[in-house]
């Protein structure tokens, strides 16, 4: 009865299925088929003529419904894993605590659910309740009543253009409301890791967390230390890459979930330049990803780590240590400490090691050292994260106008600027020393990120340095 009266005040109609779910048409729900992807309609179109139910599930759907053309598209059905296998030339079954198929066309891969029963006690469990292993399948009501929010628990069927809404999933959307399937307590310590996807949502969807749903967080917090790095390390990186990450950053700090996953970020945010800095950084993450652009998850992690970095740096050089090795004492710390907790992947570390270790190497602007700088493989990522610490205050900004000049120049611009450096530190007086003449680079967008225009001091980018 109540939910007949929400659906009326906020003007959801559609037929109910006998104890089932609200059954919603395409002049009902407004979505664009055109939004869907070629494959995402073929898997399903596929599994069902092979006689299974097939529908586009979850984030997808909540992102049909809002006007947005989905960045992945999941399916789920009643085919196990092996029957859905062999439809699909190349599929191939992953997971442990729950078996999943992904299926490829070329480089779109699509992941094919099983529907997920009801949990069984004796389900596999560490000692915290967190669920270790569940292969258990059911039906499509069983699987939306196992499903994490409301908005995350609907079904569409491309070949009717129907929404199957088990949970008042459409109301909620209407409300910008995050609710979570059953006791937020019980499905917390099922899976911690969906504290950190209500923050994720709640952010980049702009949506209030509903009372309930939000209140155990705070208390429960502490279960994220016993869920895998890696899989935290996924769920951050979806995170700082959601088109919203400094208020991603913002509501796991009014949530009190950051503690462990990115140690000191409240000292960082409380303290005039390294606020100033991270928001910059995550500033320019948000306009790349909403531009349609790569970004660099090693620029991404180096940004917001930085200035424990510089802490230890400082601590090191103090110590009287010189300058390089302090710095890579220092970059040592900071990587082993966030290796153990959010798992980052090698490749991402050693790109964080590059662009850290430039840094020093941008104060030399003498003699043949900007040339070498300019070669290395990764100087793009380096000359941006030095126009971010200009930009932020930390250092002076005249550092990064010169590099600017001396990256977009030519190569008798680039002679004059090292030459007022010499002219400078020899009280006006030396001369202009003969070098060999060298092709300018390219200036390119590079790669992963923008970059350089015509400023003085172009707007920084994220770059794998190409």
């Amino acid at each position: 009865m109540i939910k007949k009266l929400i659906r009326k005040i906020l003007g959801v109609k559609g037929k109910e299925a006998p104890s089932g779910p609200v059954i919603l048409g395409p002049q009902q729900h407004g979505i664009d088929p055109r939004l869907l992807s070629n494959n995402a309609v073929r898997v399903t179109s596929t599994l069902q003529e092979a006689g299974y139910q097939a529908f586009v599930v979850g984030g997808a759907v909540r992102d049909l419904l809002l006007g947005v053309k989905p960045k992945d598209f999941d399916i789920a059905t009643n085919a196990t894993p092996e029957q859905v296998k062999r439809l699909f030339r190349r599929a191939f079954i992953i997971g442990k605590r729950f078996q999943i198929v992904h299926v490829m066309f070329g480089q779109d891969l699509l992941e094919v659910t099983t529907f997920r029963g009801p949990a069984v006690d004796n389900a596999p469990k560490d000692e915290h309740g967190r669920v270790l292993r569940d292969n258990t399948f059911g039906t499509q009501a069983e699987d939306a009543e196992r499903r994490d929010f409301t908005i995350n628990a609907m079904y569409y069927n491309p070949a009717t253009q129907e929404v199957l809404d088990y949970h008042g999933g459409i109301e909620d959307i209407r409300a910008k409301t995050l609710r979570i399937i059953g006791v937020p307590e019980a499905r917390y310590r099922e899976d911690p890791v969906r504290m950190l996807r209500v923050v994720r949502f709640a952010a980049k969807l702009q949506f209030a967390i509903e009372q309930h749903t939000a209140a155990p967080i705070r208390v429960m917090a502490p279960l994220i230390n016993n869920v895998p790095a890696a899989r935290v390390f996924d769920e951050m990186l979806k995170l700082l890459m959601s088109g919203h990450a400094l208020a991603c950053l913002q509501q796991l700090r009014k949530e009190g979930l950051h503690h462990g996953l990115l140690p000191l970020l409240d000292v960082v945010l409380e303290q005039p330049l390294g606020f100033k800095f991270v928001t910059l950084a995550l500033d320019s993450t948000d306009r790349r990803i909403h531009a349609g652009k790569t970004v660099s998850p090693g620029f991404l992690f180096a940004s917001l780590l930085w200035h424990q970095v510089l802490e230890k740096w400082n601590a090191y050089l103090a110590a009287g240590e010189f300058a390089i090795p302090a710095l890579h004492q220092a970059a040592d710390d900071v990587l082993d400490s966030q290796t153990e907790k959010l798992a980052l992947q090698r490749k991402i570390g050693s790109d964080m090691r590059d662009i850290w270790s430039m840094q020093p190497r941008f104060e030399r602007r003498t003699g043949k050292n900007p040339y070498k700088l300019l070669e290395h493989t990764r100087f793009r990522a380096g000359y941006d994260f030095l126009l971010l610490r200009c930009a932020s205050g930390e250092i002076d900004t005249e550092l990064g106008q010169w590099w600017t000049a001396f990256y977009e120049g030519d190569e008798t611009a680039r002679e004059t600027l090292i030459a007022g450096l010499q002219s400078q530190s020899q009280g006006g007086g030396g001369a202009k020393r003969k070098r060999p003449p060298r092709r300018a680079p390219r200036n390119r967008e590079g790669g992963n990120g923008g970059g350089g225009g015509g400023d003085s001091a172009p707007a920084p980018a994220h770059s794998d340095g190409e």
